[in-house]
């Protein structure tokens, strides 16, 4: 991850300088963690810089800020210009993109009302997620020891600033003993997801994915597996998954705006298929690329940020 600190953000309308980007420390969200977010790509592809699924991205953040009683101040479509907009004024070929509503800065207590919903974007570059080699040689990951949230405490469908603090101690766990990443079972201890990451596996022929009511997050890249997954003819299954599958599948990896397809060659120390991406790992990962590196888009993903260049089929 590099922050280009001379470039600019998009805050509440207005382009302003990286180093003027700045809330008031009583800001609401500070507090109390009332964000909603997205992360999502820049790709430089062959026929030009596009933003992988932009428009799908932004409605999901509505989404979040609806089910939080958030009230965007701006249109979908007017988010969608500025990030476009921020990418050239920023002259990004490729990047990261990080659009953020938040309670900001009025009067504070659990009650948020009264306090005005910002809405900030930022870019920046940033490559391999989980490390350089985790596309080709996969990654070692564990099964966490904290749990998502219950379906009645925390709604996993918004992509909400507070529910990453679950995600950060499921991250900090699998580091400190020696793990790329962690995954976290729901309450009835079956597979969920991992922290910023949802799972696939591949098993006796089908690819298996946990189900909404697993608390995961509705995943963009994971729509975007299963649909190429079937194109290809792959049978694909969303049903609940025990732990000890993680261990006898065929492959598991995970899909993810930052993390992209990731193959995972071990779960526990216990070594997933041949311990390396699996054949169907690369063949979604070939047709992945196909969209994201050569910018052939049949099904209307790619969002072209320069004019002058042409993306698309």
């Amino acid at each position: 991850m590099a922050f280009d600190e001379g470039g600019k953000i998009w805050m509440n309308g207005e382009f302003v300088d990286w180093k003027d980007a700045k809330i008031h420390v009583l800001s609401h969200v500070v507090h109390y963690g009332s964000s909603v977010f997205e992360g999502l790509r820049c790709y430089k592809t062959k026929r030009g810089s596009a933003i992988f699924r932009l428009e799908d991205h932004t409605k999901r953040l509505f989404n979040s800020a609806k089910i939080y009683r958030m009230k965007i101040p701006f249109t979908e479509a007017q988010l969608n210009e500025a990030q476009i907009e921020l990418i050239r004024l920023n002259k990004k070929e490729s990047c990261y993109i990080r659009p953020v509503a938040y309670r900001g800065y009025k009067q504070l207590g659990v009650d948020p009302a009264g306090c005005p919903i910002d809405v900030a974007i930022a870019v920046w570059d940033w490559g391999s997620y989980l490390g350089g080699g985790a596309m080709e040689n996969g990654v070692d990951v564990c099964v966490s020891s904290w749990r998502r949230m219950a379906p009645d405490t925390f709604p996993a469908f918004a992509k909400s600033g507070a529910n990453y603090m679950n995600s950060q101690l499921i991250k900090m766990e699998a580091l400190e003993h020696g793990y790329v990443e962690g995954i976290a079972l729901d309450v009835h201890g079956l597979v969920s997801e991992g922290s910023g990451e949802n799972i696939f596996v591949y098993h006796e022929g089908n690819l298996i994915t946990p189900p909404y009511n697993a608390s995961i997050l509705p995943g963009i890249t994971r729509h975007t597996v299963i649909q190429l997954a079937k194109e290809m003819g792959i049978k694909v299954l969303e049903r609940n998954l025990p732990r000890e599958l993680l261990y006898v599948a065929d492959e598991v990896f995970f899909s993810g705006s930052a993390a992209e397809i990731t193959p995972i060659r071990s779960v526990d120390k216990i070594t997933v298929g041949s311990g390396k991406a699996g054949p169907i790992a690369k063949k979604l990962q070939t047709a992945f690329a196909d969209i994201i590196e050569n910018g052939n888009d049949k099904r209307g993903w790619l969002t072209r940020v320069y004019s002058h260049e042409t993306v698309g089929a």
